[in-house]
């Protein structure tokens, strides 16, 4: 009944009619109602709440539910923990059990002779299959049916996450691995739902991140149908106007317009308390997911408490990166289009790029401090802090000025950021948040790295190689102390996994390191301009076998 805490909006009203078709085939009143749901995640009968809504149902949703709601009845809807931990036991399967270890055609397992010049001489790595029980019985399993074998993301994760496989593809295919990687782009399309889900789960559905599929396929154009469906998504459901110099442009923000805490994170967004609207709390937080930067200064309100979760606001800014990506996306396209000579289609999608172009120079573009930042819609500002992700036009290719090169760099030099000797850091805010201080992410540093790279003058070059320089010794002398590659690495402390939980054999990780092996072998294996020596085949297996592997 409404006001009741498991009330929750009709499904017409949160999904599209092509979402709300794959919903009702699924086990969503397990995994995304706060029936069941609400009761287990606050018992805490995980140590992680991901761990239950990953669990298979042992029969249906309906079943379930009825036995639920009959053991909930004879306890006033308050089950005692030894009776809930037994009836999920009984009625519930381990989670990843709907897994199963493939072998991909395209895998080479070993080195054999001499590496080639500029590229990784061997691979090594497991990838998962999904058991043909999900296709059969889709409602009780959150996990979304994938006919092609994918590499999962690492740690805790079990399926496989949007932009987190733009990196493990470039890892792939530079170890000579297509197929894998045209399975995996096939899944994807596969999961256009109107946009791209955060993750192959049920209850990531109703929010996406950072949109990355066009990039994913700039080499096979089949689907470009598909693509165009999750840009319009982009620019029809995310998209907001900003006013400048009497002029109005458009950009795209991060929204999830869905309350309730994340089903993966149900008794952790339960703990962050608001004093206004809980919901539209949630719906932050859901958005702040989207970003895939979950969870980081660049979302939270500037005050005397400027570190408490409680004050995300994710969807009143407006992301440097995330127009980046939209604006090579649109450049993409218009290329993909104009091949079989749509010349329509291809013009809408360069109009399309024009018009950001201009809005990330007029909104986002800051000349004083040569870089872009994010737009404060409430407070009609830029957040002037300093985050990789300031520089990510650079990377995307996203502007018009040659000079903002030579302007980003002293944006770097006067930022302090090139005295960091293990990594770029994702912040200089220490708030106790992982997206912020001391730690730093693969994708990031490749958002720097190619970025200045790309960019024609030699000392942007030079910087690119130093930076990659020093990322790759990071990654390189943990593994060699912990045989391990991680998700992310503490810069204050020399390089270690970072402070916060850092899941090993992470695919990201091991892609960004092999596309910078394969950009600057023949510098760092040279012994004159480094000291640090890399043994390219031992090395390039080593990386690439950390990739994630199934649970025991």
């Amino acid at each position: 009944p409404p006001g009741h805490p498991w009330a929750l909006p009709s499904l017409s009203e949160c999904f599209s009619d092509r979402t709300l078709e794959l919903l009702q085939a699924l086990g969503i009143r397990i995994y995304c109602y706060r029936e069941l749901l609400h009761q287990v995640q606050m018992a805490k009968l995980y140590q992680d709440d991901k761990q239950f809504v990953d669990m298979p149902l042992s029969s249906t949703p309906d079943r379930v539910l009825q036995h639920f709601r009959e053991l909930a009845a004879r306890h006033n809807h308050s089950i005692p923990t030894p009776l809930l931990r037994a009836f999920i036991q009984e009625r519930f399967q381990a989670a990843g059990r709907e897994l199963q270890p493939w072998t991909p055609k395209d895998w080479k397992d070993s080195c054999q002779g001499p590496p080639p010049p500029n590229r990784p001489a061997c691979s090594g790595l497991h990838t998962v299959g999904v058991k043909p029980e999900v296709l059969s019985h889709p409602e009780q399993f959150s996990l979304l049916y994938s006919e092609h074998p994918f590499v999962v993301s690492g740690g805790r994760f079990v399926e496989f996450y949007y932009w987190d496989s733009y990196w493990v593809m470039e890892g792939l295919l530079l170890s000579e691995m297509p197929e894998t990687v045209k399975g995996m782009l096939q899944n994807f399309l596969d999961l256009v739902y109107g946009h791209v889900p955060n993750g192959a789960r049920v209850y990531s559905l109703q929010r996406s991140q950072s949109p990355l599929l066009t990039l994913m396929m700039h080499s096979y154009v089949d689907n470009i149908e598909t693509l165009a469906l999750e840009l319009d998504f982009w620019t029809e459901h995310r998209n907001v106007s900003v006013s400048s110099g009497g002029k109005s442009f458009i950009l795209s923000h991060y929204s999830v317009p869905y309350g309730g805490p994340r089903p993966e994170s149900y008794s952790k967004d339960g703990e962050v308390r608001h004093l206004g609207d809980q919901e539209a709390l949630w719906a932050e937080l859901k958005a702040g997911a989207e970003s895939g930067w979950d969870f980081s200064s660049r979302w939270l309100v500037k005050g005397p408490n400027p570190n408490l979760l409680s004050s995300i606001r994710t969807s009143k800014l407006v992301p440097v990166d995330l127009n980046a990506f939209l604006c090579q996306a649109e450049e993409l396209m218009s290329d993909f289009y104009s091949r079989p000579g749509y010349d329509l289609q291809a013009t809408k999608y360069r109009n399309m790029r024009e018009q950001l172009l201009a809005a990330m120079k007029a909104i986002l573009w800051n000349e004083e401090n040569g870089a872009w930042f994010d737009y404060d819609l409430e407070n009609r500002r830029k957040n002037l802090e300093f985050y990789p992700s300031n520089l990510s036009p650079l990377w995307s290719g996203c502007f018009s000025d040659p000079g903002v090169v030579d302007k980003a760099l002293k944006y770097l030099e006067d930022s302090q950021i090139l005295t960091y000797q293990y990594g770029i850091p994702t912040s200089l805010q220490k708030t106790g948040q992982q997206w912020d201080f001391p730690n730093a992410w693969a994708p990031l540093q490749d958002l720097v790295i190619r970025g200045l790279a790309k960019c024609p003058s030699p000392h942007s070059q030079e910087v690119a190689f130093q930076l990659a320089q020093n990322w790759i010794r990071t990654n390189f002398e943990v593994y060699s102390r912990k045989s391990a590659m991680y998700e992310k690495y503490d810069i204050s402390n020399g390089g270690q996994p970072g402070p916060f939980l850092s899941p090993e054999g992470f695919g990201w990780t091991s892609g960004v390191v092999l596309m910078l092996l394969d950009r600057y072998d023949d510098r760092l294996s040279s012994g004159t301009q480094t000291a640090f020596l890399v043994p390219q085949c031992l090395t390039t297996a080593l990386l690439l076998s950390l990739l994630p592997r199934l649970p025991h």
